[in-house]
């Protein structure tokens, strides 16, 4: 094991996968060395170390970015296009979903994007109402693409090697957390299926599934769990779309009890698919209502104990699974 973030572990990954195939390219605002690899420094050294023909800064134009990076992907290439903020995925939405997402369908099958887009998200930094929204429902609403999210180090470097090596588009979103919390991960991290959850801490009362920074405020909790006596066997999603449906529905069989957390708003949110999967497939084998966790349905807010009300925190998740495992 080596100590790292997911910031140094998703630039080593593009570079291996840089190493590896001389197809993976890179496309975003500011991702040449010239420009500070970056936003948030992801792409550092590539330009340097393959070239400004393999990573291209471009202009805050995030349709051209995305137009671009569908093209190469049909002619060919593996393209990773960076889009600054994923509020400004809204812009070129219409790229996305009416053109990477369905030319596989609507080629019956003959052309294939294998495009990976990288964008960053989360509350909790006062960026407000146009900057920090999770709106990774509206992507796994879209058949032909998938929705990963990674929490630890270790995931983000194996997630993106399997989401640049994947045939379809991939949504993969970074956090301010998940890209500079410290943690480690094996010194030679390999690929990680996309659709495969990992338990990260096993337990008998209740199953909390989360993702993302919303899971570091989950395992913030567990210790007052644990002094309530409450066992909670804690489900890290990794990928959002497709979702690991048999790993959750065998630990909420098991349990007896699910809850969803995540950052993105309760309404209409991930948690209400799983909710009703699980609701479908394990009816008269819980012991207690699925619980969901999320935003409230308003716009982030700027002030910091407005927005520290909007975020899910570690107390919120102790009363909910209170509630739950007092059921039953």
């Amino acid at each position: 094991m080596k100590k790292t973030n997911g910031q140094q572990a998703i630039n080593e990954a593009l570079h291996e996968a840089f190493e590896a195939d001389p197809k993976v390219i890179l496309l975003g605002e500011d991702c040449g060395d010239k420009e500070g690899g970056g936003v948030t420094g992801v792409c550092k050294g590539l330009s340097t170390k393959f070239g400004d023909l393999r990573v291209r800064s471009t202009p805050i134009a995030e349709q051209s970015i995305m137009g671009a990076a569908i093209g190469a992907a049909m002619a060919g290439y593996k393209p990773v296009a960076e889009i600054m903020l994923m509020n400004f995925t809204t812009v070129c939405m219409d790229m996305i979903v009416n053109h990477a997402a369905k030319l596989r369908f609507m080629s019956g099958g003959q052309s294939q994007v294998p495009l990976v887009i990288r964008t960053l998200t989360g509350a909790g930094n006062q960026t407000a109402g146009q900057h920090a929204d999770c709106y990774e429902a509206w992507f796994c609403h879209t058949a032909g693409i998938k929705v990963v999210f990674p929490t630890f180090p270790g995931d983000a470097k194996g997630l993106m090697l399997s989401a640049i090596q994947d045939p379809d588009p991939v949504i993969f979103i970074e956090t301010g957390m998940t890209l500079f919390a410290p943690g480690e991960m094996p010194v030679n991290q390999g690929p990680i299926p996309l659709g495969v959850a990992n338990v990260v801490v096993p337990g008998n009362d209740i199953t909390i599934v989360s993702y993302g920074a919303q899971m570091y405020r989950v395992m913030m909790a567990m210790e007052e769990l644990g002094k309530a006596g409450i066992s909670a066997e804690v489900i890290d999603l990794r990928t959002i779309s497709p979702w690991d449906r048999e790993t959750v529905l065998a630990s909420a069989e098991k349990t007896g009890r699910l809850l969803v957390v995540h950052e993105a708003g309760r309404n209409f949110g991930p948690g209400a698919e799983i909710a009703a999967t699980a609701q479908e497939e394990l009816f008269g084998k819980l012991k207690a209502p699925v619980g969901r966790l999320g935003a409230p349905y308003c716009a982030v807010p700027f002030a910091k104990k407005l927005e520290d009300s909007y975020l899910v925190q570690p107390a919120d998740v102790v009363a909910e699974a209170q509630r739950l495992t007092a059921m039953g």
